[in-house]
């Protein structure tokens, strides 16, 4: 699996496709409280190769409606599992890169805003779910949700800012909450939140500057990026880092041809799929992010991508911009 000199596009492709075949292994059923978010993984990773047809749209769209928790109003990862902010993120990128939105009706709709919401606490911040568990992730994930649904309003945007900001650190980084170490996901999420919010003014130019330089430093001799200082390279912060850059507009501080030669060589060149680092195992949450960088990095024909939502450019030029006019 080393020394690849071009993206296996045509065997990544068949690697996602085969992905939901393989209900005879235990793995399959070990990973039920990640399947909602593998089925979005896999569609992006698709539309980033140019073969969103490759699932089955109709299919798609029913598993989505099946892992809809009617208990709490929004979607579950499975069938009979509980909502969660992540997971309802990704049952609504799915259906909005179908344009299948409408499938919801008012009533779902109007429950769905309602459970994003009402994960809001007092300090801006937002649980995962009923049992409290509070990240910079949940910010993003709900201001992303309601952005796609063209239902955010100031009450929830403004609190939420105030504490993405009290989550910047000294060091130019973000952490999942204030006075957390700094880590290159907490970046995009919190970078991504408030670009959502239309607030990146918030940061002033030396802000900037200092997040910028964290971000480029995430870059090791081998090429691949790493989450914080004195980490192994993951194929995964090509996007965590790479999004970050581009929504600040610094993303030519990263040598595009050492990263590119880093996530080429993470490739399985028999079966397809991009594994975190050379000669491991491959999975889908890998491979999207893996093409997902290279996309970013402008890389081949492959379809461009919105680096604050993780979808296709094409898809979120639909989103109303916030504040709504």
């Amino acid at each position: 699996m080393s020394g690849l000199s071009a993206l296996l596009r045509e065997k990544h492709i068949r690697y996602i496709e085969s992905l939901d075949s393989k209900k005879h292994n235990f793995e399959y059923w070990l990973t039920e409280h990640l399947r909602l978010n593998g089925m979005y993984w896999g569609l992006t990773a698709l539309c980033v190769l140019d073969s969103s047809e490759t699932f089955a749209k109709d299919e798609v769209i029913s598993f989505v409606l099946s892992c809809w928790d009617d208990k709490y109003g929004a979607f579950a990862p499975f069938p009979r599992h509980d909502a969660h902010l992540l997971t309802t993120l990704s049952g609504v990128q799915i259906l909005a890169t179908y344009d299948a939105l409408d499938v919801l009706g008012e009533e779902r709709k109007a429950r769905l805003v309602a459970f994003i919401r009402g994960n809001q606490l007092e300090d801006g911040s937002f649980q995962g779910d009923r049992f409290g568990e509070v990240d910079t992730r949940f910010v993003y994930t709900a201001l992303s949700a309601l952005s796609i649904l063209g239902e955010l309003t100031p009450e929830v945007v403004d609190p939420a800012v105030k504490f993405v900001l009290k989550c910047y650190n000294f060091d130019g980084g973000f952490g999942l909450c204030p006075s957390a170490e700094s880590h290159a996901a907490q970046a995009f999420t919190c970078l991504g939140a408030l670009a959502i919010a239309n607030r990146l003014n918030a940061l002033n130019h030396d802000q900037l500057e200092e997040i910028g330089w964290w971000l480029c430093e995430r870059q090791l001799p081998e090429g691949g990026l790493n989450g914080r200082p004195s980490k192994l390279p993951d194929v995964c912060y090509s996007w965590w880092v790479l999004s970050s850059l581009a929504i600040i507009d610094k993303l030519d501080w990263i040598n595009y041809e050492k990263l590119t030669e880093f996530i080429l060589n993470c490739q399985d060149e028999k079966k397809g799929g991009i594994s975190d680092r050379p000669e491991n195992e491959v999975d889908v949450f890998h491979t999207v992010f893996g093409v997902a960088g290279l996309s970013l990095m402008g890389y081949g024909d492959l379809v461009p991508i919105d680096p604050v939502y993780c979808m296709p450019s094409s898809i979120t030029a639909k989103i109303k911009k916030y504040p709504y006019k």
